[in-house]
């Protein structure tokens, strides 16, 4: 039996779309759609979301929407992560999209991680991952494998406040380009806020087969490094970034403006401004890690929402224990 279900994910920096035929426990076919309209601007500083930020959600939702009228699905999930979870002022914004007859529910990050990593696993079914989902507002950590019934078993999953927006808020925007001091001082915090996580480090845990980073900062990295115009998943889904990929693309965005990372071939100019914040946290999550390559995959949150939506409409079990409000 297939079930078509649509889902939005509304993170700081992308509102994205996706529409999925899933066949009992894996995701047959799905159609994407992702819009950059920073929802989570100057919310770590403010801890309210702006009312221009919100306008442009939800303008970008309608048209959603108009797309999901056209597309014969069984039910619409959607879900808010980060820059929701920081804002005093989220509940007028789901008021909106209750206008608009989207029950929203803003997820905890644990249980982000928890469906990033159902979605990425599934093309790794045998192996022990550790699964890093680079956001705008937050990274979420999840270290596991999925069981035979194509559950995840994780040993643990770590929301951390560490993402390419808060980065750039905090220490990147002073100047264009940023200073030497502030881009160590990036470092420095997301160092901080990883090294704790990785208990293998120590020895308190096994280490994982590979690890998996999701996210618009890791995509892009690999778009710019292919010069990819347009961009096509094919070449960016399940690549490898190296550690000195990385820190390369990291030197040659701050060297130059925020204008001039606008014209780089494989960057959205709307994700220019956030860009370096991402690279930064990439190259600690590689450091911290002790990784010096990783896997860049593209099935992500959106695909183990998916899972889990179409398993709530048949009547199965959620595979996280997360029930969505449909």
């Amino acid at each position: 039996m297939t079930t078509r279900v649509a889902v939005i994910d509304v993170g700081t920096v992308t509102a994205r779309l996706a529409i999925a035929d899933v066949e009992s426990d894996h995701v047959a076919r799905i159609s994407r759609r992702s819009t950059i309209v920073n929802l989570g601007e100057d919310v770590d500083k403010t801890g309210v979301l702006k009312e221009t930020a919100c306008e442009r959600l939800l303008t970008c939702i309608d048209g959603y929407l108009a797309q999901i009228a056209q597309a014969d699905v069984a039910t619409v999930c959607c879900t808010l992560t980060s820059a929701a979870r920081d804002a005093r002022n989220s509940a007028d914004l789901l008021g909106a999209l209750a206008d608009r007859n989207l029950k929203a529910q803003v997820i905890p990050g644990e249980i982000e991680g928890m469906l990033t990593f159902l979605g990425v696993a599934q093309d790794f079914p045998s192996s022990r991952l550790l699964v890093a989902d680079n956001g705008g507002g937050s990274t979420e950590f999840a270290l596991g494998s999925l069981s035979m019934q194509r559950t995840p078993q994780l040993d643990f999953v770590r929301s951390i406040d560490v993402g390419c927006r808060r980065i750039t808020e905090k220490f990147l925007s002073r100047t264009n380009p940023p200073s030497a001091d502030d881009l160590a001082a990036a470092h420095e915090f997301a160092a901080q806020a990883f090294e704790p996580v990785f208990g293998w480090k120590n020895g308190e845990m096994e280490v994982p087969d590979r690890v998996v980073v999701t996210g618009g900062t890791a995509t892009t990295l690999v778009a710019v490094h292919k010069s990819l115009v347009p961009y096509e998943s094919r070449y960016v889904h399940l690549s490898t970034l190296s550690r000195s990929m990385v820190e390369e693309e990291e030197r040659l965005l701050s060297g130059i403006t925020v204008e001039q990372r606008a014209t780089l071939p494989g960057i959205q100019p709307k994700r220019a401004p956030v860009i370096l914040g991402g690279t930064v946290a990439v190259c600690e999550i590689m450091r911290t890690t002790g990784f010096d390559e990783v896997t860049v995959s593209e099935s992500d949150l959106l695909y183990g929402l998916s899972l889990t939506v179409a398993a709530t409409v048949d009547g199965r079990p959620s595979p996280v224990g997360w029930v969505p409000q449909l």
